[in-house]
């Protein structure tokens, strides 16, 4: 049963960063695909970022392309969120993922995601 645990949130200013953390045990996350998720109050669960298992291949929603970074840092199980220029939008609890079956691409679809971490609250307000 692999696990995953969310780290780094926290509240901060607009214009500021973050680096959330999902550390994964009972499985190894260099044969995963990862993807953090989150979802602001009264709204839908949303993709912010994905990875391949390889970690070649990446996406990112709109919103936060050329602001998050999305990498995997296999000798540490570890998956990370590299969040810059924050804004009050980018409030949410933030979610990773895995999808344990190896595919060429990032995966985006969260129904292909088997594995959940209990989330973390990321709050952007001045």
């Amino acid at each position: 049963q692999v696990q995953l645990v969310e780290s780094g949130g926290g509240l901060v200013q607009p214009g500021a960063s973050l680096r959330l953390s999902c550390a994964a045990s009972g499985g190894t996350l260099s044969t995963y695909g990862m993807g953090w998720f989150r979802q602001a109050p009264g709204k839908e669960r949303e993709l912010v970022a994905a990875i391949n298992w390889s970690g070649d291949n990446t996406h990112y929603s709109e919103s936060v392309k050329g602001r998050f970074t999305i990498s995997k840092y296999n000798a540490k199980n570890t998956v990370y969120l590299q969040m810059n220029s924050l804004l009050p939008e980018d409030t949410a609890v933030y979610y990773c993922a895995a999808d344990t079956l190896p595919a060429p691409v990032a995966t985006i679809t969260a129904i292909r995601y088997d594995y959940w971490g209990q989330g973390t609250q990321v709050t952007v307000s001045s």
